[in-house]
């Protein structure tokens, strides 16, 4: 099942983070985990214990942030405070942030609002903390830095 509505790529993002997290946590291939989710976790929406999601986004998520992990992790650790540095964050909170930066820095065609408008609304489902904030931020400066121009702010030669 695909497709590119919103209910169904918000779906794909949320499963990305967790996929995300299951890699960082677990011996198994990135080939592995996106085979697992495709196969025994995404169905249906009447299909009991099954999830839609937009399929082909979700793969591109997952294997777009394992592409890009140095980039992506390197992106972060400009952007975080000194005392948190990437490797110091809960494991959901650093899939989060990852998958997000994949989406600011490899996808001009998802608008950069979006992105952190979406990420923002996956951290509040995680966390009631002061996470969503620190999410929002962080994508904030990114995506102004990456997309300075779809922000109206001038472009750095």
């Amino acid at each position: 099942m695909s497709g590119a509505t919103p209910k169904l790529r918000r779906q794909a993002r949320m499963s990305a983070v967790q996929a995300l997290y299951q890699l960082d946590l677990t011996e198994l291939t990135t080939k592995q985990v996106v085979f697992e989710f495709l196969n025994h976790r995404f169905g249906f929406e009447d299909e009991e214990g099954m999830v839609a999601a937009d399929e082909k986004f979700f793969e591109a998520l997952v294997n777009g942030v394992v592409q890009f992990q140095d980039e992506i992790d390197r992106r972060l650790d400009e952007q975080l405070p000194e005392k948190w540095p990437l490797r110091r964050l809960d494991t959901t909170l650093r899939a989060l942030l990852r998958s997000a930066v994949f989406e600011i820095i490899q996808r001009p065609d998802v608008p950069g609002l979006v992105v952190i408008d979406e990420y923002v609304g996956i951290a509040n489902d995680f966390f009631e903390g002061k996470e969503p904030g620190m999410v929002n931020a962080v994508l904030d400066r990114i995506a102004k830095s990456v997309r300075a121009a779809e922000f109206g702010l001038p472009t750095v030669s």
